[in-house]
């Protein structure tokens, strides 16, 4: 998550075990004790030997159990969350308990419901397991660290099964999301990059906006987004893919949007992170979103770059940075929730609020009653704190947060389970928001919605878009009031 209560207690460097995990295993089969031969049906084959995998080491309990060690990230043995494997040779209906049990923290949603996810073969979509068959407790075998026990049954012998903490969003699906993006040549998304990190991964800069506002002279209001700075944080990456989708399309409120704004996204920050499947750091094993002060260009080369952008549209007398949000997920808590920073000056520290209350409006899954303000020594190297001491005040700075497992909506007691398709909406309705706080509603009764406008000949955009003036849609929008707009659908 991103940010840590002070006094939230951590496992430390205790592993679980004497011996160091250093590595992914890697199509590791595991035989009974003393058996000899060719491996049969039913003796489970591990790997984590692929972009994002995490598993360090299989210990088999008995014939049906098998304890799993989470490998740290890399670097840094503090960090042991993420996890993401698969598991194949399996005969059907063969059941096995597999425990993790090697977490670095205490504190976790498995105990308010929380389930590993869960795909196959022949069953591509992810989804979560039974919660009546997850356990999350202290346990006296492996030093009375906190362990993540579950059941599970294979039921198709063919198939390989995988695991993970949550879902997870790869580097390589990141890269064809923005080349599919830049194939549709719209004439206000920019795809730039940035810089490189350690291991030559690319830092990638999109700026989505109308042309008229990148020419020469003209001034700009900027909103500056970033995301997964910590790489094990998914949510993060499908709450900023939503916001971008929305941006892009041809909604009317999207186009007002971009006729007033310049939106400057850095969807990923830690793009050797994400690869490797580290839960917080980088390759190097920094916690890069400790070190906005004073960024190293050989040791957080992509920190150094936004940093060294921000900085520079904070000098330019034409650039006004009006919001900086840091996208992150958070491992105990439910909802969507900000952190914000606070001021002596009470009237910034007022208008501070806005916008996060206007985003409780627009989006059931976001709870203003979790939403703090600090200004905690040990977060004082996070993009929120630094930015928000450098920038003036007109400026502000935001950590939005979301839980890796579910919402609870006002009035109710149930948790409702986050997929992805409700992280996205949670990023749409983070870009609707801005349509409020700059009181443009009225502009989205003029905006017509005519054909994209392309950079050079190319195919219609696909289907799924917005549909033409004068049908039921453009309709609707004509009938409601702009204010009930902003929660329409996409």
């Amino acid at each position: 998550m991103a940010e840590r209560s002070q006094t939230a207690p951590e496992a430390g460097n205790d592993m679980g075990n004497d011996e160091a995990i250093g590595g992914n295993v890697s199509k590791y089969i595991v035989l009974p004790t003393g058996y000899c031969g060719q491996p049969k049906k039913g003796h489970l084959i591990f790997d984590a030997c692929f972009e994002s995998g995490n598993l360090g080491r299989v210990d088999q309990v008995s014939e049906f159990e098998y304890d799993l060690f989470i490998r740290p990230d890399t670097c840094n043995p503090r960090f042991r969350v993420w996890f993401n494997f698969t598991v194949e040779n399996v005969k059907e209906s063969q059941r096995v308990i597999f425990n993790i049990v090697n977490f670095s923290k205490t504190k976790s949603l498995y105990r308010d419901g929380m389930a590993p996810m869960v795909k196959s073969t022949s069953r591509p979509k992810w989804q979560r397991l039974p919660p009546k068959n997850v356990y999350y407790y202290r346990c006296p075998d492996h030093r009375k660290n906190y362990v993540m026990s579950f059941a599970f049954c294979f039921d198709r012998e063919e198939d390989i099964y995988q695991f993970a903490y949550c879902y997870p969003y790869t580097y390589t699906r990141f890269q064809h999301y923005l080349d599919s993006l830049q194939k549709r040549n719209m004439d206000y998304f920019f795809r730039e990059q940035l810089g490189q990190s350690v291991q030559q991964r690319q830092l990638d800069l999109l700026t989505i906006t109308s042309p008229d506002n990148l020419r020469e002279g003209a001034e700009q209001k900027v909103v500056f987004i970033t995301g997964r700075v910590h790489p094990g944080e998914t949510p993060s990456s499908f709450v900023c893919q939503g916001i971008i989708d929305f941006l892009v399309s041809q909604h009317p409120v999207a186009r007002v949007l971009r006729e007033h704004l310049v939106f400057k996204i850095a969807p990923m920050l830690n793009p050797d992170g994400v690869y490797l499947g580290n839960y917080r750091c980088s390759l190097m094993g920094f916690d890069l979103n400790r070190h906005w002060l004073d960024p190293s260009p050989w040791a957080h080369p992509t920190l150094h770059g936004v940093k060294q952008l921000i900085v520079q549209m904070y000098n330019d007398p034409k650039t006004s940075l009006e919001f900086y949000i840091d996208i992150h997920a958070h491992s105990t808590m439910m909802n969507g929730f900000m952190y914000g920073n606070i001021f002596e000056d009470e009237e910034r520290f007022q208008r501070q609020a806005i916008f996060p209350k206007l985003l409780c409006q627009n989006a059931e899954d976001f709870s203003y009653s979790s939403t703090s303000f600090n200004r905690d020594a040990v977060k004082a190297g996070t993009g929120r704190r630094f930015l928000g001491g450098l920038l003036d005040h007109t400026s502000y700075c935001y950590t939005l947060e979301v839980s890796f497992y579910s919402y609870i909506i006002g009035g109710t007691t149930a948790a409702v389970p986050y997929t992805e398709e409700a992280y996205m909406k949670l990023g749409r309705n983070v870009a609707r928001t801005f349509l409020d706080y700059y009181r443009l509603n009225p502009m989205v009764e003029k905006v017509a919605i005519p054909m994209p406008r392309l950079r050079s000949d190319a195919a219609p955009e696909a289907s799924g878009e917005m549909r033409p003036a004068g049908d039921t849609a453009s309709l609707a929008y004509r009938r409601c009031s702009a204010v009930d707009l902003i929660n329409i659908t996409v």
